[in-house]
C-alpha cells in the first residue's frame, strides 16, 4: 500500500474507508470486515452520526489481535456547531470519547462554514454565524491546542478554498497539513491540487466515485453518472477491472489519498484490490480529459435567505 508522508515522517495509507452515509448499524460491521480485508485508514466524522459503530469496531478489531493501534490511521471531523477556539476541544473529546481513542491521526476542520453552538443542522439565517463573527483563524487556534496537546497528531480542512488556506497559513502558527475536498475525474480541481501540492498540503478524494448513494435530496435530475461514464468503463474492460477500480487507481496515480465508502464486503474487497491497479500514461490523459467542473456536493445546502454563505464564496469563485 501506497503511503503519504508527513513532515514528522508519519504515513498516512492512501486508500482508506470512507463512512459517510454508512449507517451505524452498517458501519459496525463494514469497519470490521475492512480491518480484516487490509484496510489501516478509516476516516470518520461527528456529524456522520457513527462514530460509536466505528469505535466498536476498531475496539474488537485490536482486542482480537488482528491489528495494533499504531498501525491505523483514524481522521475525524470538526463540526459547524463546534467553529471558535474554545469549542474545538470539547467537540474533539466527544468524538474520542465516541471512537474509544485517546488520540485522532488526523483531525479536520469539516467546512469553512459556522452555525450557531445549538444549531447542529442549521436550515435558516438565525442558525448560522459568520466568519466575521467567528473568524476561520480562530477556530484554528483550537486545532493547534488539539495537536500540541497530542489529541490529534495532524490537523487539517475539508472544503477549503486558496483563499481560505492562505488565510489559515498566514494566521496561524501549524500550516494545514491537510484538505478533504470532493474529487473524481468530472471535478478534477487541478488549480486547488496544484496550489496544495506547492506548499506541501496533502490532499484525500471524497465522493471519488461520485456519490451515486448520496440522499435524493442532493441529486440532480439527469445529473452524469460518472460509474457509468463511457471512457471509464472502457478502461475498466481492458484491465478487467470495475469502473470503481479505475477511479479509485487514478486518484492514486496522482499522490492524492482516497476514500470511497462501501459497506458491502464484495466492493470493500474490490476497492481495497484497486491500490495495486497500473494505469498507463495513456489511459491517465483519457481520464484527465473527461473534467467537467462537476460537483455532486454542490453546498447549496449552506445557501439560505438572508444567510452569511454563498456557493461562490465557498467555492472560491469570487
Amino acid at each position: 500500500m501506497k503511503n503519504l508522508t508527513f513532515t514528522n515522517e508519519d504515513e498516512m495509507p492512501i486508500l482508506g474507508l470512507g463512512t459517510w452515509k454508512s449507517a451505524p448499524h452498517e458501519v459496525y460491521t463494514a469497519v470490521k470486515e475492512a480491518i480484516r480485508i487490509g484496510y489501516r485508514h478509516i476516516d470518520c466524522a461527528a456529524v456522520y452520526g457513527n462514530e460509536e459503530g466505528v469505535g466498536k469496531a476498531i475496539d474488537e478489531a485490536i482486542a482480537s489481535g488482528i491489528v495494533s493501534r499504531e498501525e491505523l490511521w483514524i481522521t475525524s471531523k470538526l463540526w459547524n456547531n463546534a467553529h471558535g477556539e474554545e469549542n474545538v476541544m470539547p467537540a474533539l473529546e466527544k468524538t474520542l470519547s465516541d471512537l474509544g481513542l485517546d488520540y485522532l491521526d488526523l483531525y479536520l476542520v469539516h467546512w469553512p462554514i459556522a452555525n450557531q453552538p445549538d444549531k447542529p443542522s442549521a436550515r435558516s439565517a438565525a442558525d448560522f454565524r459568520s466568519l466575521k463573527e467567528v473568524p476561520l483563524t480562530d477556530t484554528w487556534k483550537g486545532m493547534e491546542k488539539a495537536k500540541e496537546q497530542g489529541l490529534a497528531r495532524h490537523i487539517g480542512v475539508s472544503n477549503f478554498n486558496a483563499k481560505q488556506l492562505t488565510e489559515l497559513i498566514e494566521g496561524g502558527t501549524v500550516m494545514p497539513e491537510m484538505n478533504q475536498v470532493e474529487l473524481h475525474p468530472y471535478l478534477q480541481q487541478a488549480q486547488l491540487v496544484r496550489f496544495c501540492e506547492n506548499r506541501g498540503i496533502h490532499l484525500t478524494a471524497y465522493s471519488p466515485l461520485g456519490s451515486p448513494d448520496r440522499p435524493a435530496g442532493l441529486k440532480a435530475e439527469d445529473e452524469p453518472i460518472l460509474l457509468e461514464d463511457a471512457a471509464i468503463m472502457a478502461i475498466a474492460e481492458k484491465k478487467k477491472a470495475s469502473p470503481a477500480q479505475i477511479l479509485i487507481s487514478w486518484s492514486i496515480h496522482r499522490e492524492i489519498a482516497v476514500i470511497p465508502k462501501s459497506v458491502n464486503p464484495k466492493r470493500l474487497k474490490e476497492n481495497f484490490a484497486a491500490a495495486n491497479l497500473k494505469l498507463t500514461e495513456e489511459e491517465m490523459e483519457q481520464i484527465e480529459a473527461l473534467n467537467r467542473d462537476r460537483r455532486y456536493v454542490d453546498g447549496k445546502f449552506w445557501e439560505v435567505e438572508g444567510g452569511p454563505y454563498t456557493t461562490a464564496e465557498l467555492w472560491g469563485e469570487l
